[in-house]
């Protein structure tokens, strides 16, 4: 039997499912994203203050923004485990990514709330 030793998750198969599920609300933004810069050519910063001063919008982001950074975890973890064989070091790079990862999010937060 083997153990679950996993990334973000319980298992394996959770991990797979947690990136499906990211990769498709970061399609969603995405596509949601080039069609409103694709229907407002002539975009200003008074219409985009106002796209995203809508809670559902900022909600939506922040979203995505989550769905990045877990998207993102799970990958480096993945490739860390696989590639990075010295304990040492993938663990030094396992704490940067989550280290990272954090800024990220708090950054985006105060920036996406105006905290």
């Amino acid at each position: 039997m083997v153990t679950s030793i996993t990334s973000f998750g319980r298992s394996g198969l959770y991990d797979w499912m947690m990136q499906r599920v990211t990769a498709l609300v970061l399609l969603t933004y995405t596509v949601f994203m080039i069609g409103y810069l694709l229907l407002n050519p002539d975009l200003g910063y008074e219409q985009w203050k106002e796209l995203f001063s809508g809670t559902v919008m900022r909600i939506y982001t922040l979203l995505a923004l989550l769905s990045m950074v877990a998207h993102a975890w799970i990958g480096m973890w993945s490739v860390s485990t696989d590639y990075i064989k010295p304990t040492g070091a993938r663990f030094v790079f396992q704490s940067v990514c989550g280290l990272l990862a954090f800024i990220y999010v708090v950054w985006g937060i105060q920036i996406l709330w105006g905290i």
